[in-house]
């Protein structure tokens, strides 16, 4: 049975994500974290990271790991068959038949339609995940982060996946503070 979830989550993602990688990031987390409950918002947030550090499509490295941690080696490939079936299929389909009306009107105002939705789904995730970040940060904190990063990406055209590592460094190599040790000298952790 978790073989069947795991295909369906990332078949149906996959199949409604139009227009590639950054439509389906969304509606995997929506199967993955609030659908099946396999992981976490912050979890999910990780591997989002991760993933986007590492070169190939996004839907298909998430799929992968995701697999392979709720289902093992089979998990894997069941997902990312799950992945790539739709693509597959809908290239055969539609490039038989989309030639025919690819200058009609009203398929060009259809591609041109799914951008506002990508960009809708796009803000909702990230508000998610400054939510997320905010239960473990505090706001001053995730303000910094975020104006610094831009700064970075835009004026000094830093790429992402060197800012992320970057901060996955970080965040493993950074001190931990001892709680315990706070609380036996009286002061607040």
């Amino acid at each position: 049975m978790k073989q069947l979830d795991i295909f369906i989550a990332f078949f149906r993602s996959s199949m409604l994500g139009y227009g590639g990688g950054p439509t389906t990031i969304p509606l995997v987390q929506k199967e993955v974290v609030e659908r099946f409950k396999w992981m976490d918002n912050e979890e999910f947030g990780d591997i989002l990271a991760i993933g986007n550090t590492l070169p190939g499509p996004i839907n298909t490295k998430m799929a992968g790991y995701i697999g392979y941690r709720v289902g093992g080696v089979l998990g894997t490939i069941n997902a990312i068959l799950a992945t790539i079936l739709p693509t597959i299929l809908l290239m055969i389909f539609l490039l038989t038949t989309l030639t025919a009306f690819k200058d009609l009107a009203w398929v060009q105002g259809m591609t041109r339609g799914v951008l506002p939705v990508v960009g809708i789904m796009l803000a909702v995730l990230t508000k998610d995940f400054l939510q997320s970040s905010m239960k473990g940060l505090k706001w001053g904190t995730v303000a910094v982060h975020v104006v610094i990063g831009l700064l970075l990406i835009e004026f000094l055209h830093i790429h992402p996946a060197i800012l992320i590592a970057t901060l996955l460094l970080f965040a493993f190599f950074k001190p931990v503070k001892d709680k315990t040790a706070d609380k036996k000298k009286g002061r607040p952790a």
